[in-house]
Parts: structure tokens; sequence; C-alpha cells
């Protein structure tokens, strides 16, 4: 009881970050590639774990968010700089999910998509405004544990065990752009950038919650403190890696083994699930599709708020009245409608969800490096500076993600 009750910030990112840009990434990575981007999901979990810790670490002990540690540490164009790009690419990625709920709810009513793209942005944005996020994400969140049918769907489909273990444990790797753009937008949509910014505004939020309402009450933490943040926080990255491994699996052992490797559509995804639903495939897939959007986001335009409210000194919380944080949900207004309009400019929806997830790759690796510099100051930190152990994965983290990135750019100079 005292494990679920401390679970927060950690466990609502892994979750978040299995959003319909992930879910779409996935598929598409085991459809194309069968059970040879297996082994990515057992070296992105110490990854994920390690960057969001430190993420949180920095946020219990400076009481800030991460914008905010920026702008009182660093220079101003380097801080500009960071946020605009995460506002961009967040505003990218809810406009794929946004239309990647469209095409959920298409599966299930003959209605068309771009017919459902206006009511579902201004939903979520009036949920947004309105409602309380944890209201949110205690609805939206058993939606998308639907998306745990991948496990059994995976068993089911009975791959041949020998090709499992090889894609698990053997790294494949081939220096082809195919393969590298699976492999940074496999990256990219697993570390995920928003989520660093999400945790660490979400724990200044648990903070003034608990009546912590001035920056003095809020910086430093405990050892005690820490360890909860750390179960929180590796609870939520393994459900979110086991839910990713097992969609590459069952995409693997079903449409890449009868020759459908190319993923276009809500409903090549779902056909994954035929081996445990049959013709109820396409109402599951749709159900943790819908769920994990209207989870997601929220998550990715209140990152992107948090991030631009930091860096400029605004008033931010979900749980303010409008009229007192009108820059804060002008931003997140801004970000879910644009990211709304770019649904009709005739992208198809699934190569919009992996687009996104490349988009994060490209972007992860500066944002990493900052994240790194600012965990090891102690002028930041304190005596909370990184542990030599977090700083080999934080870097090896950085350094593969700049290998990824730059490979597929060399692919592309070619």
């Amino acid at each position: 009881m005292r494990v679920l009750m401390m679970l927060g910030p950690g466990l609502v990112a892994g979750a978040a970050d299995d959003d319909p840009s992930g879910i779409g990434t996935y598929a598409v990575a085991g459809a194309a590639l069968g059970f040879s981007t297996l082994w990515t999901m057992l070296i992105t979990l110490p990854m994920m774990a390690a960057t969001q810790f430190i993420t949180a670490k920095i946020s219990m002990v400076t009481g800030m968010g991460l914008a905010a540690v920026l702008r009182r540490h660093y220079p101003r164009w380097l801080v500009y700089t960071a946020v605009f790009g995460l506002v961009a690419a967040n505003t990218v990625n809810a406009g794929a999910d946004i239309g990647a709920i469209a095409a959920a709810i298409n599966l299930l009513v003959p209605i068309p998509i771009a017919a459902l793209i206006v009511p579902i942005a201004l939903l979520i944005l009036a949920l947004q405004i309105w409602w309380s996020y944890r209201l949110i994400a205690n609805t939206f969140k058993w939606l998308s544990l639907a998306l745990l049918a991948y496990v059994g769907a995976a068993f089911l489909a009975r791959p041949h065990l020998a090709d499992v273990l090889r894609g698990t444990f053997v790294p494949t790797l081939r220096f082809d752009g195919p393969f590298l753009a699976v492999l940074v937008g496999v990256l990219g949509t697993t570390i995920s950038p928003y989520l660093w910014f999400w945790q660490a505004a979400q724990e200044v939020e648990e903070q003034i919650a608990a009546g912590h309402t001035t920056l003095r009450e809020r910086q430093g933490t405990t050892n005690a403190e820490l360890r909860y943040a750390a179960w929180d926080v590796n609870i939520g990255m393994v459900f979110s890696n086991l839910v990713a491994y097992f969609i590459i699996l069952a995409t693997a052992a079903t449409l890449f083994k009868a020759g459908h490797t190319d993923v276009k559509s809500a409903a090549d995804a779902a056909d994954a699930l035929r081996p445990l639903a049959g013709d109820a495939a396409r109402f599951l897939f749709a159900i943790g599709l819908i769920g994990s959007g209207f989870l997601a986001v929220p998550v990715l335009s209140g990152s992107a708020a948090y991030a631009m409210a930091g860096a400029f000194g605004w008033k931010t919380g979900l749980d303010q009245k409008l009229h007192r944080a009108k820059g804060f949900y002008g931003v997140i207004a801004a970000s879910t409608l644009v990211g709304m309009l770019i649904n009709f400019v005739g992208i198809n929806p699934i190569d919009a969800l992996f687009f996104t997830a490349v988009i994060f790759g490209f972007l992860s690796p500066p944002l990493l490096v900052l994240l790194m510099l600012i965990s090891a100051n102690r002028k930041v930190m304190g005596e909370r500076v990184n542990t030599p152990l977090l700083n080999i994965i934080g870097w090896a983290t950085t350094l593969a993600m700049t290998a990824a990135a730059v490979g597929l750019i060399a692919t592309w100079a070619k």
C-alpha cells in the first residue's frame, strides 16, 4: 500500500510515454524489422530511469521546474533555444496524437477522421482549462491499460522462441537509412524530452499541494524523498518499456511474419491484436489508443507551457485559475490548436506519429547535455550532484542518441 501511495509523477510519465506516437513507432518497428529491435527496450530502460530520476532530483533540490533552473543559472539565449525547440516538437507531437485519437474513434464509428479532429482538440483543451489534470489522468490512464493486450497477443501469436531471444539479447545494428530512422524514432519516442520538463513541473506541483508554497520551503530534499522518487520513476519506466517491448513483439510476430511490413493506418496496427481478440482487435486497440492519447496530449501541451512559463517567469499550474495564469494557459491553447491544424495538411496519421518520434530523437541529445550539466553543477545541486553511476548512464544515453541521429544524417547525405 505504501508503494502504491507514493506513485505519482513517475508513473504518469511512464504511462504518457506510451502515447499514440510511441504506439505507432513501436508498431512500425515490429512490422518493418521484426524482432531485430527488441533489444532496444533492454537498453532504454536504464536510460529512461536514469534521466527521469535526474530530472526529478533537480526539481526536488531546487524547488523549480527545468526551464526555471535554466533561466536562473544559464544564459537566456540557451534557455530560449531549448524551450522553443521543445514547444515546436511538442506541438507537432500533440497534433499527431490528436489525429491518432480521431483514427481510433473512426475504427469504432464510421465518422470521417477529418470531422473528428476539431471536436477532439476542443474537448482536450476544455478538459485542461476547466478540469484538474489529476482527474484527467485518473480517468484515462485506466483506458491505457488496454495496451497490455499486446502482451497476450504476443504469446498467442506463438513466435519462434529462438528468434525472440536473439532479438532481445543480441543487438542488431545496420547502417542503412530505414533501420537508422526506426532506431532514432524508437529512441526518441522512448526517451522523450517533454517528459523531463513534465516530471520536474509535477514534482513542484506535488510540493505545492503538500503546502510548500514558497520557493524556500520547496528547496532541498531528503534521502527518503529521493528513494520514494526513485521507486516512482523506476516503476513508471518499467511499465512503459514493458508495453513497448510487447508492442514490438506482437507486431513482429503477426504483421512482419505475414509480410505486412508497411503500417499505414490504425487498422493495420490493430491487426496485431487479432491472435488475442479476433474481430474485437480494432475495438481493443481503439480503446487503448484513445486512452493513451487523452493522457498524452495534456502532458505534451502542459510540458510546453511549463517550459515557456519557466523561461519567462510566468505563473504556472494546471490547478491555477485561467485569469491567474493567462500566459501558461495561452501556450496550452496555442500548442493544442496549432497541433490540431497540422492534421489538415494531408499527412498520413501513422507517418505523422513516426515522424514526431524522429524529431524527438534529434531534439533529445542537446537537451540531455543540458540535463547532465545541470545535475553536475554544485551551484545548482549542492551535495546532491549525480552519483558516478548516474553520470555514466546519463552520458552514455547522450552519446547513444547522438550517434544514432548523426548516423541517420550521414545516410541522408549520401
